[in-house]
């Protein structure tokens, strides 16, 4: 068996799913990993891209060659960032589909590293999304405080690029928010 692919029954399929981003496991706090994969999207500079990043499996089930001249694209994650303590630039990017069963909802909260009195803490910490100049759209992800990277990465394609995401004041009310600091996240369950 690879080291990657993993096999779960759930005999109690109620729960929660989210994606762990950034991390190739769950957190230990009784949650179960579905799969790693790699995090993917579409290419930054593509307008109609879809928004929403994914994460596939290291053991995808293969479809058929195609040779149509129209076609969506997906590209592998990459960091762009030094703000996390490491040089993060043009490192891939893994992730983990982890399963909760303790809650039915899983809820990210930006501006927040703790959850709310009655929330389970499932992991936080840096917010980031597609670079605001960038001609695709993006979504914002909560990229897990110490972020992995994957190794085995074959090339920088720069494709779904990953930024640290700063305030703005104005709309933005300033205080409590401050110019220009960095946003934190945590997902709660």
């Amino acid at each position: 068996m690879s080291a990657h692919v993993f096999t779960c029954i759930f005999l109690d399929p109620s729960g929660s799913i989210y994606v762990r981003w950034g991390k190739k496991e769950c957190p230990t706090n009784a949650t179960e990993i579905v799969y790693t994969g790699i995090a993917a999207g579409g290419h930054y500079t593509n307008p109609g891209r879809p928004s929403n990043p994914v994460c596939v499996p290291h053991d995808p089930d293969l479809g058929q060659v195609s040779h149509e001249s129209a076609f969506g694209s997906l590209f592998g994650m990459e960091y762009e960032t030094k703000d996390f303590g490491s040089n993060l630039i043009d490192k891939d990017v893994p992730c983990a589909v982890c399963r909760v069963s303790h809650a039915s909802t899983v809820l990210m909260i930006p501006g927040k590293s703790h959850c709310y009195s009655g929330w389970k803490t499932e992991y936080s910490e840096n917010l980031m999304s597609g670079h605001y100049g960038h001609a695709g759209a993006s979504q914002y992800v909560c990229v897990d405080s110490v972020p992995d990277i994957l190794e085995a990465g074959s090339q920088n394609d720069n494709g779904y690029l990953l930024y640290a995401v700063k305030a703005y004041c104005g709309s933005l009310k300033c205080p409590p928010y401050v110019q220009g600091t960095l946003f934190k996240c945590v997902v709660c369950s």
